[in-house]
């Protein structure tokens, strides 16, 4: 190779160099720091954000779910004997779908509180324990089904032994979407409705999956060597994995951040807030927030 193309390879690796760098700092507003909002709960879980930019999340431990105001910044109990929600997700309609852990079901909530179980089992056998969900643009929805022995329920094993993802169309009608994983958990779909990402924390991978057009998935790939609990994305196409605080990837499966949270686990994140330009983190006792540069993004 001769010298000056030596030289033009050189400037271009150090062009990218400081490309990948500046991207990882501009997704965090510039001198922002994490800020925590409580600390008074036993475990949070389950952050989704309504249109007005109000927070929900659960205290699956205490069965509640509570509502953080974007208007006022405070935190109320929003509904309590919560079926033990886990993963949280808003309808197009403001309705509240929940991962209800204590009976194996997913609920919808409206804005009274009155409850409609959507699934209760597949094929006459009770789901393992739905853990979180996702809601595509067309307004179907998938749900991860692992299996974590809870010392609030009386069964001690699986009617179900394939920990399994499953798609609930719009007409109410159950499939199975994936069921080659050790333990699915954490779940998230790009706005166009095209790409869902489901994290394999029992295997530690994360695999990005194609939606067809009957909701079906296909063309699975490894997205990356990590697994999750809870999942976001961003208006840029990032995903946001959460375990050992919260590492962010580019849509390439490059990892371009890490914020590290001062628990021994983080839960999940969500954008919220007035502009969907703050990052919600539930991790063990607490509720954080951090303000960014990206957006949330629904369909």
């Amino acid at each position: 190779m001769n010298t000056i193309k030596l030289r033009f390879l050189s400037f271009f690796i150090l062009i990218l160099g400081v490309t990948s760098c500046s991207s990882q700092k501009e997704l965090i507003k510039e001198g922002q720091e994490l800020q925590l909002i409580s600390n008074e709960f036993e475990f949070t879980e389950g952050p989704a954000s309504e249109a007005e930019g109000n927070i929900y999340f659960t205290d699956q431990p205490n069965n509640r779910i509570y509502k953080w105001s974007a208007e006022e910044g405070t935190i109320s109990v929003f509904m309590e004997n919560s079926g033990r929600a886990n993963g949280l997700y808003f309808d197009s309609e403001g309705n509240l779908l929940a991962a209800a852990d204590e009976n194996s079901e997913i609920w919808k909530i409206n804005s009274e509180k009155e409850v409609e179980v959507l699934v209760d089992s597949y094929q006459g056998k009770r789901l393992n324990g739905p853990n979180d969900l996702w809601i595509a643009p067309g307004g179907g929805f998938y749900f991860t089904d692992p299996y974590y022995q809870r010392d609030y329920w009386e069964r001690t094993e699986k009617e179900i032994e394939e920990e399994r993802v499953y798609y609930v169309n719009p007409q109410g009608e159950i499939s199975i979407v994936v069921d080659d994983l050790v333990q699915p958990n954490g779940i998230i779909g790009t706005p166009d409705g095209k790409t869902l990402y489901i994290a394999d924390i029992g295997a530690n991978k994360t695999y990005s999956y194609r939606i067809n057009r009957d909701g079906s998935l296909s063309d699975k790939k490894l997205f990356t060597e990590l697994g999750s609990d809870g999942m976001t994305i961003d208006n840029r196409g990032n995903v946001y994995l959460t375990g050992n605080g919260v590492t962010v990837f580019d849509k390439s499966g490059n990892k371009i951040q890490h914020i590290p949270i001062d628990k021994d686990w983080t839960a999940n994140v969500t954008f919220g807030g007035k502009n969907q330009q703050t990052l919600f983190i539930t991790a063990q006792q607490a509720l954080y927030s951090l303000e960014m540069n990206v957006k949330g993004v629904r369909w």
